[in-house]
C-alpha cells in the first residue's frame, strides 16, 4: 500500500507543479535566487536532452519501465526482502511515480514540462528528481542488503 501511495503522491505533485508552470510563458524566468531558477521549458527527449523528438520510443520505454517496477514491487520482495521494507516500498514508489508523471506529459503533450534549473545542470522536474533519487536509493538498498552481501561474499547464487 505504501508503494502505491508514494507513487500516487509523486505523480500528483509532479502534475500539479507542471500545471502551474505551464501557466507561465515558455522560456521565461519565473523565480531566481542565485544559481537556482524556476523556468518553463519543454523537453521532447529524455534526460539531458538526449533522444529529442523520440516521443513514441520514450513512451514505450516508460511503459516497459513501469512494468519492471511493478514486477519488483509485487513479485520480487520474496527474493529480495529489502523490497518489503518501508524504505524499499518508498523507493519503488518514487521511481514509479516519477516515471508515471513524465509519461502523463508525453501522452498529453508529446513532451515533458521541465522547470527546475540549477547552475549548469540541465533543466529538470519533480518526476526526474523522484526517479533519480529512487534509483540511487534502490542501488544503495540492493548493495547493502544482507542477501546481496552474502551473494557477493560467496560468489554462488541461490
Amino acid at each position: 500500500m505504501l508503494f502505491f501511495l508514494t507513487a500516487l503522491m509523486v505523480a500528483a505533485v509532479d502534475q500539479f507543479t507542471k500545471f502551474w508552470i505551464r501557466s507561465y510563458p515558455e522560456g521565461g524566468v519565473i523565480f531566481q535566487a542565485g544559481f537556482f531558477r524556476i523556468t518553463h521549458a519543454s523537453n521532447s527527449g529524455a534526460a539531458f536532452g538526449i533522444l529529442q523528438d523520440q516521443t513514441f520510443f520514450l513512451t514505450v520505454v516508460a511503459f516497459a519501465g513501469i512494468l519492471v517496477i511493478l514486477l519488483f514491487a509485487l513479485l520480487f520482495p520474496r527474493h529480495y526482502p529489502f523490497l518489503n521494507t518501508t524504505a524499499g516500498q518508498i523507493v519503488l514508489g518514487l521511481i514509479l511515480g516519477g516515471t508515471a508523471g513524465n509519461l502523463i506529459d508525453r501522452l498529453r503533450f508529446g513532451q515533458v514540462t521541465d522547470f527546475i534549473n540549477v547552475g549548469i545542470w540541465p533543466t529538470f522536474n519533480l518526476a526526474d528528481s523522484a526517479v533519480s533519487i529512487g534509483v540511487v536509493l534502490f542501488a544503495f538498498l540492493f548493495l547493502f542488503s544482507n542477501k546481496t552481501r552474502t551473494l557477493l561474499q560467496s560468489g554462488v547464487p541461490d
